[in-house]
């Protein structure tokens, strides 16, 4: 076996990942799955005799599939990729709207509008940390590449 298949104790390892991305790659797979579980629930309710049928299963659909963002950027932030931090983003900034649509709501929609922006600017605020960039090997404008 080559040192690259078997490394030693000799060989440097990464950086370990700081609490702020785990903290943020947890919030973003909540959603995620937060999305699947509701996406399901309008599939069953739409295949169980919903009003609506077909707006009820294309709905369900639709969260599923569009849960598939913030549960594959969370994955990605938990291995430290690069990549993941832009799905985070964009799915946070999507949050937002989201979350004013369900505070402007006149029921027990509140609460979860309260708790969709807290989670949302709390993502954001973690993925634009510079430990959280650092950690993603992700550089500013103007900054030199890293000598390996």
């Amino acid at each position: 076996m080559s040192a690259e298949q078997n490394p030693t104790s000799s060989t440097p390892t990464a950086e370990p990942r700081p609490g702020r991305l785990t903290v943020a790659a947890a919030l973003a797979g909540l959603e995620g799955l937060a999305l699947t579980v509701g996406g399901v629930w309008m599939l069953v309710l739409g295949l169980t005799g919903s009003d609506d049928r077909q707006q009820a299963v294309t709905g369900g659909i639709t969260l599923i599939v569009l849960a598939l963002l913030p549960l594959l950027a969370a994955r990605g932030l938990l291995l430290c990729r690069r990549w993941s931090r832009g799905p985070a983003v964009i799915t946070q900034i999507l949050a937002l709207p989201v979350a004013y649509n369900l505070l402007q709501a006149d029921s027990v929609a509140i609460p979860a509008g309260i708790v969709l922006a807290v989670v949302a600017v709390t993502v954001l605020v973690l993925l634009v940390n510079a430990e959280t960039t650092r950690a993603l090997g992700i550089r500013g404008p103007g900054e030199a590449p890293d000598e390996k």
